[in-house]
């Protein structure tokens, strides 16, 4: 129940988050509204993470994947394609094809077997 609950949030906050930051450039521009926004949740995440337990912030780069270390370049590019297609398209076109997108990779993933928890339909799981 708490993973359906904190999925429906997630959905929330990242469509607010997507006008927020179209919104946002309109008064900047695109990789200034970028910075704003990677550098506020690098904030954010340091203070979470000071108030709740202190992990060692270098156990990071232990990952067996250094691959997995490139996702906060990711996490920039995907704050440049909400930004352009909610500009470009409106928020409920943009996110409908970014909804699609993230379906049929995540299920991509899954099949394929990409990813830890083997969960999808498609691939036999129950």
């Amino acid at each position: 129940m708490i993973g359906i609950l904190l999925g429906l949030l997630a959905g929330l906050l990242m469509s607010v988050q997507g006008v927020f930051n179209t919104r946002l450039m309109d008064s900047s521009n695109m990789w200034t509204t970028n910075s704003w926004v990677h550098l506020t949740a690098f904030i954010t995440s340091i203070v979470i993470w000071f108030f709740s337990g202190h992990e060692n912030l270098l156990s990071i780069f232990q990952v067996s994947n250094k691959l997995y270390l490139l996702s906060g370049i990711i996490g920039a590019l995907i704050t440049f394609t909400v930004i352009k297609s909610i500009s470009d398209l409106g928020p409920a076109y943009a996110t409908m094809l970014i909804l699609l997108a993230q379906l049929v990779t995540s299920c991509l993933i899954e099949v394929l077997g990409l990813s830890a928890p083997k969960k999808c339909a498609l691939n036999g799981a129950n």
